[in-house]
């Protein structure tokens, strides 16, 4: 039988030795950035659009901002609701609310209107913190809940003047003037308030105090909000150093995930400022931007989602980038197909990369990754081995029954980067975290996979994304890897259609490669050769051709709406039928 594992043999390599265990830091999250920003100083902590900013100086930022927040009354425990894209004032905020004792509520800016109330609602918000483009939504469902300010900033006013004329000549055109007497309050005036506070605006916060919600399950079920700590961002950035003993002070994350996101805020942000990183802002998120400032920076670090990896593959302006200084390329967020890892793996070879694309796996749950593969030794498939202290089992789906190595069975994680609750959800909190027998408690993450002997992890699929045909239970992750193989896929997603006789059909759809076009003699030719390599119960019906695939908010691809789109169609088709009848 398999024991609960823990990184060992495959972290030792050239690069030395990964600790077994490590040291957590058990301060608050700006605690742990202040720290740095101590040591140095005048290091670059981030860039955006061109402007660099200190350590020193973003410091002074969050504390304005930490006093700003006393004087408008926000008190410890209070939640305050972030939507912003990846930008200074939503870094100075998101450590401000750590700083005066608050838990930080992440959002997507680009939510819907009843999205945005239901998280205000959902977190108790007292403040929300937003973008001036974005003010519309925010007033027209504010009555609607708790929130008594609203805080206004703009991208502009963090631009360099020759920028910033040229923004106001564009996007800043494009945005709808606020009313002067809008009951909002100004970054700039907000800012100002700071010399209003006149007392102690710093709140004594330890590891295992309340600190983040972020948010899971927007495109598979109902959005929970999960409640994460000081010490689980905290864990996460040792880990992530400790796993990478390249990483050096001042080496550059380009930071492309958004700031709602585990990956985006956990690895990209708070992972570099707390250890000494110096993090490329990018705010509005699209490959060719992201191919852009590799480049132009000379990143050492870039981590992303599977369709970021698989877009660069398409750009031009990518052809003779040298990617020469590039230590770690981590994928992410969704499962990384074989093949897409081979082609990507090729591209960075070509453009003079030295390393390979690292998969690594975590949930939200554990803010995000606590699996990652080593940086010198990588198994075909799988995703790596746990993080330090970081425990994985596999179980019988949904009991605490180990299985031998090599069994597929249901993921499960334990360690120092695990939630607190689902806020508002106590029974899914019970059912989520569960204490075993060995003390430990575990997340159930609902994902399948095995491990081997050496304590690699292997993901085959989410439990909730399983295809149910006729009996068998088909996993659409190995039919994509079997699609991204052929040399005409860019990239594939497989889902169930309704049927009346065998439950579900299976149907692909299928992005090609640029200058192929979608034909009926290519779809045959695809249907072919997935019978060389697919069972005849989970083979395809069909394959529908697209030019881009539908995306979530952070880059995955979409399945869920794909099968809405289909379930549509068959409600439509059995009206028209009963029609005629």
């Amino acid at each position: 039988m398999n024991t609960t594992v823990t990184a060992k043999t495959p972290w030792k390599s050239s690069l030395g030795d990964i600790p077994f265990s490590l040291d957590y830091f058990e301060g608050s999250m700006y605690e742990a950035v202040e720290k740095i920003a101590e040591k140095y100083p005048n290091n670059i902590a981030f860039d955006f659009m061109g402007r660099s900013t200190t350590y020193r100086k973003m410091i002074q930022e969050i504390q304005r901002c930490a006093k700003a927040l006393k004087v408008i009354g926000v008190r410890e425990n209070d939640r305050i609701t972030i939507a912003m894209p990846n930008c200074p004032q939503a870094i100075y905020m998101f450590y401000a609310v750590n700083l005066v004792g608050g838990v930080a509520n992440m959002i997507h800016p680009l939510s819907a209107e009843k999205e945005i109330e239901f998280y205000l609602n959902e977190s108790e918000s007292v403040t929300a913190v937003t973008l001036d483009q974005f003010y519309g939504k925010f007033e027209k469902i504010r009555s609607n809940t708790k929130v008594v300010n609203i805080v206004i900033a703009s991208v502009k006013d963090e631009l360099s003047q020759p920028l910033k004329a040229g923004y106001m000549m564009t996007e800043g055109r494009k945005i709808e003037k606020i009313p002067k007497d809008a009951p909002v309050i100004m970054w700039r005036e907000f800012m100002r308030l700071s010399s209003s506070c006149f007392y102690n605006y710093k709140v004594d916060r330890k590891g295992e105090d309340p600190a983040v919600i972020l948010y899971s399950g927007g495109s598979t079920g109902t959005s929970k909000g999960i409640l994460l700590t000081n010490r689980n961002f905290n864990a996460l950035g040792q880990q992530v150093v400790a796993t990478n003993p390249m990483f050096r002070v001042g080496d550059k994350m380009l930071a492309a995930m958004p700031l709602f996101h585990g990956f985006g805020l956990g690895v990209c942000i708070h992972t570099m400022l707390s250890q000494g990183g110096r993090c490329i802002l990018i705010p509005r998120f699209t490959a060719k931007s992201y191919a852009k400032q590799i480049t132009k920076y000379h990143c050492n670090f870039i981590a992303g989602v599977p369709t970021l990896y698989e877009a660069l593959l398409r750009l031009d302006n990518m052809k003779n980038a040298d990617l020469s200084s590039l230590k770690g390329v981590f994928s992410g967020g969704d499962s990384l197909s074989v093949e897409l890892k081979k082609k990507f793996d090729k591209f960075l070879y070509d453009h003079k990369a030295t390393i390979q694309v690292r998969e690594g796996y975590g949930t939200t749950e554990t803010v995000t990754a606590c699996c990652l593969t080593p940086p010198t030794m990588a198994k075909e498939g799988s995703i790596g081995i746990p993080f330090p202290d970081t425990y994985i089992k596999i179980v019988r789906p949904g009991t605490d029954e180990e299985l031998p190595y090599k069994e597929e069975g249901e993921i499960l994680l334990a360690g120092p980067t695990v939630m607190r609750e689902y806020i508002n959800h106590p029974e899914e909190t019970r059912q989520t975290l569960r204490t075993h027998a060995d003390g430990l408690t575990w997340v159930y993450t609902g994902d399948l996979g095995y491990m081997d002997e050496e304590g690699f992890v292997y993901f085959k699929g989410r439990a909730k994304r399983m295809i149910i045909s006729s009996g068998y239970n088909i996993y659409p992750a190995q039919l994509e890897n079997v699609l991204d193989a052929h040399e005409k896929v860019q990239m594939s997603c497989v889902i169930g259609v309704p049927d009346p006789y065998r439950m579900q059909k299976v149907k692909a759809f299928v992005t090609l490669k640029p200058g192929i076009a979608g034909s009926e003699e290519v779809k045959q030719e695809l249907l072919a050769y997935c019978r060389q390599y697919i069972a005849k119960y989970a083979m395809p019906y069909d394959i529908e051709f697209r030019d881009e695939m539908p995306k979530t908010l952070v880059g995955k691809v979409n399945f869920r709406l794909l099968e809405e789109e289909e379930l549509k169609k068959a409600q439509e088709a059995a009206a028209q039928q009963q029609e005629l009848s």
